[in-house]
C-alpha cells in the first residue's frame, strides 16, 4: 500500500499557512532546517486535523527522516534549542522564543507489550503512518501544503466518523490506552454512533485498562470529563465496562447530568468537580479514587474537599454564611460544592445566580493579625496562642471581616488584659 497521491491546491497551502500562524515562525524555520539537503518533513497529527476543521492548532509535532541526532545537530547549528524529551522513540523538542515544537523521526513499532512499544527508525511514511492510532490522526502536510491521508482520514474527519487504522484489536494490543483515547476523540469529533467495529474492539479489550499505570489514565479520564459531551461519553464507557475497569465507584451518572444540565447555563465546573459528581459521598470513594488514578497532592485534595466538604455549601444559605463559606474555601471550591449540592437537590439554575455572581468577585480577606503579633504582646508560644488567635478571628469573620489591623490589636488588648484581671481575681481570692 501506498501513501496515495496528495490532495495539493489553495485549501493545502490555506491549511499550511493556518497552522504556521499559529505556531508563529518558529515552525517555518524548523521545516527550511530539516529539508535543507533534500530530506522531507512534514506537519503531521493533531494539527493538520484541527487546522482542517477550522479550529487552532495546539500542539505542532513535525515529522522527518532524519535521525535524531542528526536533527538535534542541524537546529544546534542554527542556533535553536532542543531537548532530548524521547529521543529513545525518536523524539526531540525544538524551542524557538517562547513555542515548543515535536520532532519525531519516523519509526515502526518492533515490539509492544500493550504499554510500551520498542521501536525501528525507518524512511518510510507509510510505515509510520500504520503504527498511529486513529485515520484522523495520520494526516500529514507538507510546507507547500500537500495533504497525505493514506487511510481516509480526511472523509472520517468530515464525517465525525472516528476509526481505528486497519484492525482495531491490533491497535489496542499495541497500547491499551487507545481505549481511553477512542472515547475521548469521538467525544471531541465523532458525530451519530460510535464506530461499531471500533467501540466493540474497546468493550472487548478493556479487562486490559488496570495494567496501564494511574497517571495515565488519570489524564485521559479528567480530559474526557472536561468535554462538553462528558455525559454522553461517560455512558458509553459504562456501557463498554471500560468505566468497571478503571473508575469502578464513578457510576453516578444522574448526578453528572444534572451537573452537566445547569453549567449548560451558569457556566463549567472544574474537571474534578465532574470526578466528584461521579462518586459516592465520603471521603472513602474519594481516596481510592485519588489512589487509583496517582493523583497529584493538590488534585487528591481537591477531591477530598469536594466529596468531603469541611463547609456545608448549598443554595439555601443566608448572605452571611456564604460570605463565610466563601472566605475558608475559596471562589472556586465554593462555587464547584454549591453547583454539586444544587445537582442533588435539583435546584433551578435561577437561584444559583446571585451566590456565583457574589462567588466570582469575591476575594479572600486575609486575617489582619499573625502568630508574631500576639507574642509581641507577650503571649508564651503554645497551645495557648493558637486558641487566643483562634478566638481573634472568629471575632473578625463574626462582624463580615471588615475591622482593620488596628481594630484587631485593640481587641486582642482588651481580652489580654480580662484575662489578666481574671487571673489577678483568681490569685487574690
Amino acid at each position: 500500500m501506498s501513501e496515495g497521491q496528495p490532495h495539493a491546491g489553495p485549501a493545502g497551502r490555506d491549511l499550511a499557512g493556518a497552522i504556521h500562524a499559529t505556531a508563529g515562525e518558529g515552525a517555518r524555520i524548523i521545516l527550511e532546517v530539516l529539508m535543507r539537503s533534500g530530506e522531507e518533513a512534514r506537519l503531521i497529527g493533531g494539527c493538520v486535523r484541527d487546522a482542517i476543521l477550522g479550529l487552532q492548532p495546539g500542539d505542532i509535532d513535525i515529522a522527518t527522516p532524519l535521525l535524531p541526532e542528526e536533527v538535534m545537530r542541524r537546529l544546534k547549528q542554527e542556533g535553536i534549542r532542543t531537548i532530548p524529551t524521547g529521543i529513545d522513540h525518536g523524539t526531540i523538542t525544538a524551542v524557538v522564543g517562547r513555542a515548543s515544537y515535536e520532532i519525531t523521526t519516523l519509526r515502526r513499532d518492533v515490539e509492544t507489550d500493550g504499554r510500551h512499544a520498542k521501536v525501528m527508525f525507518c524512511q518510510d511514511w507509510l510505515e509510520d503512518a500504520q503504527r498511529r492510532d486513529f485515520t484522523i490522526n495520520a494526516l500529514s502536510l507538507t510546507p507547500e501544503g500537500e495533504l497525505f491521508d493514506p487511510f481516509g482520514g480526511l472523509a472520517d474527519l468530515r464525517a465525525g466518523r472516528v476509526r481505528f487504522i486497519g484492525n482495531a484489536r491490533e491497535r489496542i494490543g499495541e497500547d491499551v490506552l487507545r481505549i481511553l483515547r477512542f472515547f475521548r476523540f469521538y467525544g471531541r469529533f465523532g458525530k451519530g454512533p460510535p464506530d461499531r467495529d471500533s467501540f466493540t474492539a474497546c468493550a472487548t479489550l478493556a479487562p486490559l485498562l488496570p495494567g496501564l499505570s494511574g497517571e495515565r489514565i488519570a489524564k485521559e479520564v479528567l480530559a474526557i470529563l472536561r468535554l462538553d459531551r462528558a455525559v454522553e461519553i461517560w455512558r458509553l464507557m459504562l456501557e463498554a465496562g471500560v468505566v468497571a475497569q478503571t473508575l469502578p465507584t464513578a457510576t453516578r451518572l444522574k448526578r453528572l447530568e444534572a451537573l452537566d444540565r445547569l453549567e449548560w447555563v451558569l457556566g463549567e465546573a472544574g474537571a474534578m468537580a465532574h470526578l466528584a459528581a461521579l462518586l459516592p459521598p465520603g471521603p472513602v470513594g474519594a481516596a481510592d479514587t485519588a489512589e487509583r488514578l496517582r493523583l497529584s497532592n493538590n488534585q487528591r485534595n481537591q477531591l477530598l474537599a469536594l466529596c468531603a466538604p469541611t463547609v456545608d455549601v448549598h443554595p439555601d444559605l443566608t448572605v452571611t454564611s456564604r460570605r463565610h463559606a466563601l472566605q475558608k474555601l475559596g471562589p472556586e471550591l465554593y462555587r464547584d460544592l454549591l453547583l454539586l449540592a444544587a445537582a442533588d437537590r435539583g435546584t433551578a439554575a435561577q437561584e444559583l445566580l446571585e451566590p456565583l455572581a457574589e462567588a466570582a468577585t469575591w476575594v479572600i480577606i486575609p486575617f489582619p493579625l499573625k502568630g508574631r503579633d500576639l507574642l509581641e504582646q507577650g503571649v508564651a508560644p503554645g497551645p495557648d496562642l493558637g486558641i487566643l488567635l483562634a478566638g481573634l478571628e472568629g471575632w473578625w469573620a463574626a462582624r463580615d471581616y471588615r475591622p482593620n489591623r488596628e481594630e484587631c490589636l485593640s481587641e486582642l488588648a482588651r481580652r489580654l488584659a480580662l484575662r489578666s484581671n481574671a487571673e489577678e481575681n483568681g490569685n487574690g481570692d
